[in-house]
């Protein structure tokens, strides 16, 4: 029996090691892809005349989805910068889903709301709507109040109620830079017939200088939780989905700053109502059912378009928020399983698919497994000294490339953070991240999975200072 046990776990051993050299491989490439694809949009954007789009005809209206759920505290700065974004034909829809603190309350009082006798037709299914409400002092500003129903509910409210070609998804809690609109619009005048999704970055906005909406000067945060999402959000976008982006293939753009053509939304049944992940899983089922129809399409991130949001600064919020994005992501490859491995779905079905399954989504669940059976198999005399090493080391030189990688990039092409100190800070969490931090995330989404195997609620509320407090 012993020697089964050794004979076993020398083979896992092997297993986890030969899976760590792929997944290296894996986000080595996919991070070589993301530089080259965040240089060539640095080459468009010098030519670019953002200029001519504010005058320019082909220029789509676009109507802003801000669905909020208990917002008071940043609601009135995130409304401010929608308003005040560089656009020429913007709508501002709020759909208050029904919150149950002064959301509602905050939005009358800073902005003269007043009720309207308007028919609501729901081309998509939602909760029922209580009230719509007009700005007196801002014109393009339309509060929606209903029932809850979740954030998918209260964004397909928005899509009933939204007149524009174009619509843009946005968490409540955000704040969009006055261009980042006009940036993130460019794709769909330069390719109107073939882009029908985009996406901005997110970067955390916590300890920010905000005044009426506006970021007025950029800070790291001083917390550290905060910062160790900073390299986080870094890597995911700059060092990610740029490169799935570059082979058209994302399958993933954020819910905080997303722009999709409506009727193509409409088409598909808008977004999936109890599903924790209904960004990633919009964006994955447009894509089968574009392949499936044989279009020629494109979907797009850009890094130049900013979002900034803000992030928990509490490990139990944190917690709740990676738990779900775990579960979320489970979710949506299981309700698309058909698309695995699949000729007709192209690079989606045969690279973004099988990535998204065994190297972020199963990730933690090999590691956890290294973790617990490596002690045991020191104990029986089953670990090679070299595999341990080697393994160990495989661990923590990809999660250095890539977050050094992100912060190279993010340094040469962006600068947003100019000092040395910064610079300094930066990459002293993307190496302490390795120790610690990054196991508490592993643990947290291996209960996104369990979560998801016993159908437990995950949602929770997310506790904010509000942009712009200290």
């Amino acid at each position: 029996m012993r020697h089964a046990i050794v004979t076993a776990l020398v083979y896992y051993n092997v297993a986890v090691l030969l899976y760590f050299a792929l997944a290296t491989c894996a986000y080595l490439t996919l991070l070589i892809t993301s530089a080259g694809e965040v240089m060539r949009q640095a080459r468009d954007a010098r030519h670019a005349d953002y200029d001519l789009l504010l005058t320019s005809p082909l220029t789509p209206a676009v109507a802003i989805i801000a669905p909020a759920y208990n917002e008071g505290a940043g609601i009135a700065q995130s409304v401010r910068s929608l308003l005040a974004l560089r656009y020429p034909n913007h709508e501002v829809i709020v759909v208050n889903d029904g919150s149950t603190d002064d959301t509602l309350d905050v939005l009358r009082r800073e902005f003269a709301l007043r009720r309207i006798d308007a028919l609501y037709h729901p081309a998509l299914p939602t909760r029922p709507v209580r009230g719509v409400y007009v700005s007196a002092l801002e014109p393009t500003l339309t509060v929606v109040d209903k029932e809850n129903g979740g954030k998918a509910d209260a964004l397909n409210c928005g899509v009933n109620v939204a007149r524009a070609p174009l619509f843009s998804s946005i968490d409540a809690d955000s704040l969009l830079e006055p261009d980042a609109l006009l940036r993130l619009v460019k794709p769909f005048v330069d390719e109107p017939d073939r882009v029908v999704a985009a996406g901005g970055i997110v970067r955390i906005a916590n300890d920010l200088a905000v005044e009426r909406g506006s970021v007025t000067a950029v800070q790291l945060p001083r917390r550290p939780l905060p910062m160790f999402q900073v390299v986080e959000y870094l890597r995911a976008f700059l060092a990610g989905r740029a490169g799935w982006s570059a082979l058209n293939s994302l399958l993933i753009i954020s819910g905080a700053f997303a722009l999709f053509r409506r009727d193509l939304v409409l088409a598909v049944g808008g977004y999936t109502v109890g599903c924790l992940g209904e960004d990633a899983e919009l964006v994955t089922r447009l894509h089968r059912h574009l392949r499936e129809r044989r279009r020629p399409y494109k979907m797009v991130f850009l890094s130049d378009p900013v979002c900034w949001t803000e992030a928990p600064e509490s490990l139990r919020v944190l917690r709740r928020q990676r738990r779900r994005w775990h579960r979320g992501l489970a979710e949506t490859l299981s309700r698309h399983r058909g698309m695995f491995l699949r000729p007709r779905y192209g690079s989606v079905g045969s690279l973004a698919y099988p990535y998204f399954l065994a190297v972020e989504l199963l990730a933690p669940v090999v590691e956890a497994t290294g973790y617990l059976t490596l002690p045991l198999a020191w104990r029986l005399g089953a670990l090679d000294p070299r595999v341990a090493l080697l393994l160990l080391a495989l661990a923590i030189v990809y999660g250095l490339v890539l977050s050094l990688g992100a912060l190279a990039i993010e340094e040469y092409r962006h600068h947003r953070y100019p000092t040395w100190r910064d610079l300094l800070r930066l990459c002293a969490y993307g190496v302490a991240e390795n120790v610690g931090y990054h196991q508490l995330t592993v643990l947290w989404r291996l209960e996104g999975l369990l979560d998801l195997l016993r159908h437990s609620p995950t949602w929770g509320t997310m506790e904010r200072r509000g942009l712009g407090a200290s």
